[in-house]
Order: C-alpha cells, then structure tokens, then sequence
C-alpha cells in the first residue's frame, strides 16, 4: 500500500539487485495514521527470504498454534459463510496497477536508515494505536510488522520497486495520498519512519475492514485462530491484502480468497523465523 499496492513482487537481489516489488492493495483507518501496497501473483519464493539468508527450511510451514495455548476460535470460519455485515467503509484505497514490470532492478533513492532506525521506526509504528475510537482493541503484532517489512523491501528504507513501491513497506504513492488525505495526515512517504507508520497503518485498515466484513468484529491477528485453510482467519487475510489488495482477498461478495498462498506463507514463516527478529 497500496497501500493497495503494497507491493506483491518480491525482490531479487539484497544487496547488488532487488526483485520488483509487486503492487498492493490497500484500506481506510480511523483518523491516524497510514497505509501500505502489494499485490503480485504468487510466484517463486521472495527475495526478503531466498537472498537474505533467513529462509525457513524446506520442511517448515506456518506454525498454526503457538507455544502458548491456542486461543478461542471465532465462532465460524471466513470459508463457511458469507460476510457477516455490510462492508464498513465507503472510500477505498486505489486499485493496484493491472501489470508490472519484468526483468527490471530496483532502485535506491536517498540516504539508508540503519538497523537500529529501522527496527525502531517498525516498532513504534507497531506499537500505535490506529482506529483509538471504534476499535481502540485493534494491535498489530510487532513480528508481522518486521516481518512483512523484511518481505517487502528486506529493511531498505532507500528501495524503490520497478513498480513504483517506495521504502521498508513498498507504499505505493497513490496509496501514501489516499491515506493521508482520508486520516488528515502528512506522512512522507519517503521518510522511512513515516513510511512504517503509512504501512502499518494500512494493515491496521485492512484489520478492521476484513475484521468487521468476515469476522464479526473480532480483530485478533492471531496465528492459533487459523487451520490449515488459508481462509480461515484474520491473520491470513491481512497478509494476503496487504500484497494483492483488499478487493481481491474480501470482496464482500463470498468466502475470503487467498490468491498469493506463497506470499502468505512466507510472511507467516518469518513471523517465527526472521533474522531480523534478533535486531
């Protein structure tokens, strides 16, 4: 976010080339903070985990109960029925673009925020709260924040995707002004702390919209409620958004679809397995 167009790509290269990051799609949040974008097809596995040295092994897959206890399930899954109330929201983020470019290396604009930057920018923005009146409960995880940013961009605040996605979150343009414009805000979508915040901020949106569409208002991102289908719980739902767009993954109109089940899964593993968990 997009933040609709988080970007879905991956990248190719860590440090020499990066991969295009694919467009995302993005939502509204109450009058805060941000968004974000992606939305490529699945294909191979991304480069955040392929060239950055933290790929799970072959073996691992999204743990599905945590080490402490799985928590109560909602009381019915996305896939066994319909939305459970009107969509929630009117405005939209901007769609994702239709094609993105092959073959093309990413580029770096501006001076790169360290480690120690980013992992501070991603954890304030994890730590704020986005919708304080109607869903003041609403947390994004910090390890989905991390994680997702290593997906997007492998913690470069300076790379810019040949589709047009900016920074640690691959906020699209489009969707850093729909968001600022729909929470009265002035992030700059370059600066890479206002660029974590307009990310998270948009996975905040797409927590309360997919939360109030499919859920029953129930906004825990929590990896115990899923099963072994994909569409079966908020978190995945969220994931899968933030790279595809909203409009693709909960339309309103049926189950929830899950169309980037490899994208999905790499950010769930490195939920868990991330090297950059440990800075």
């Amino acid at each position: 976010m997009k933040v609709l167009r988080i970007g879905v790509g991956w990248l190719a290269v860590v440090l020499l080339t990066v991969g295009c990051a694919g467009e995302r799609g993005q939502a509204t949040a109450e009058p805060t903070v941000e968004v974000s974008t992606t939305e490529p097809a699945p294909t191979a596995t991304s480069f955040a985990r392929t060239e950055l040295g933290d790929a799970p092994s072959p073996s691992a897959t999204p743990s599905s109960s945590p080490s402490g206890g799985p928590a109560a399930k909602p009381t019915a899954t996305a896939s066994s029925r319909a939305p459970a109330k009107p969509a929630p929201e009117t405005p939209a983020p901007p769609p994702p673009s239709e094609s993105e470019p092959t073959g093309c290396p990413p580029s770096h604009e501006g001076t790169p925020a360290s480690r120690t930057q980013v992992r501070s920018a991603l954890t304030n923005a994890a730590a704020k709260t986005y919708w304080p009146t109607s869903a003041p409960d609403i947390r994004i995880p910090a390890a989905l924040v991390k994680a997702t940013a290593w997906q997007e961009s492998g913690w470069q605040s300076t790379i810019v995707a040949c589709d047009g996605g900016i920074g640690l979150m691959q906020v699209m343009p489009a969707t850093a002004d729909w968001m600022n414009q729909r929470f009265g805000q002035s992030y700059d979508v370059w600066d890479y702390r206002d660029n974590a915040y307009l990310g998270v901020n948009y996975l905040a949106w797409l927590t309360k919209y997919i939360g109030d569409l499919y859920f029953d208002g129930d906004y825990r991102l929590d990896a115990s409620l899923c099963s072994a289908e994909l569409n079966s719980c908020l978190l995945n739902a969220v994931i899968a958004s933030y790279n595809y767009g909203h409009a693709a993954v909960a339309s309103g109109e049926g189950p929830i679809t899950i169309p980037n089940p490899r994208y999905v899964g790499n950010v769930r593993a490195l939920m868990t397995e991330c090297v950059c968990l440990a800075y």
